[in-house]
Formats: structure tokens, C-alpha cells, sequence
């Protein structure tokens, strides 16, 4: 059974940074591209960032460019989100997910259950 498991997630002051991980459980994800998307309370889930499969892409939202670097370790099958000058508006669900597309497509077929970050202000 494929998983993504995502890890890092808590409380953070604004202001402060935090490094989410999320690594693959029964496959490996090495030619796929990956993304992180969060859904805060109320609201939709939106993208935040993602890479192609070998790490040359990133794309990134608005909201989040220039604060948040999305990374992958294809050897240790575990992409990465890290965040920094974090916002109350930062807070939310944190979920990573996986595309069959070794491109940025947009689409994504695999998903974790998601970790909580919570920025206080």
C-alpha cells in the first residue's frame, strides 16, 4: 500500500520557521513530481508549492514565495517544505502529495493524511 507520511508539523511563534517532511511508504517516488498543500480551518485546500522529479522545477503560491523552499532527497524517498517568517495565516493542515507526472502538472494522485501547523501571533 503506498503512503505518504508527513512529519514537522506544531506550534511555531510568528515569526519562527519549521521543516515538514513527508516520506513515501511502499513505493518510491523518485520520478514523480511532489507538492505541498494546506487547508485551513473553513477554507478550501490550496497549493502551497511544488518540484518536478529531479528537484530543477519549484513552483511556488504567492502567498508563500520567498518565505517557504520546497526540497526532495530522491535517496531517501522524502520531499521537503521548509517554512520560515511564518504567519498566523500560515495556519493550517499541511498535507504533501504525489503526481504521476515527472513534470509540474498541476495534478496529484497520491496524498498524506496531513500534519497540523499552528503559528500563534
Amino acid at each position: 500500500q503506498v503512503q505518504l507520511v508527513e512529519s514537522g508539523g506544531g506550534l511555531v511563534q510568528t515569526g519562527g520557521s519549521r521543516r515538514l517532511s513527508c516520506a513515501s511508504v511502499g513505493r518510491t517516488f523518485s520520478n514523480n513530481a511532489l507538492g505541498w498543500f494546506r487547508q485551513a480551518p473553513g477554507k478550501e485546500r490550496e497549493f502551497v508549492a511544488s518540484i518536478s522529479s529531479s528537484g530543477g522545477s519549484t513552483l511556488y503560491a504567492a502567498s508563500v514565495r520567498g518565505r517557504f523552499i520546497i526540497s526532495r532527497d530522491n535517496a531517501k524517498n522524502t520531499v521537503y517544505l521548509q517554512m520560515n517568517s511564518l504567519k498566523p495565516e500560515d495556519t493550517a493542515v499541511y498535507y504533501c502529495a504525489a503526481s504521476q507526472y515527472s513534470i509540474i502538472r498541476g495534478t496529484f494522485d497520491y496524498w498524506g493524511l496531513g500534519t497540523q501547523v499552528t503559528v500563534s501571533s
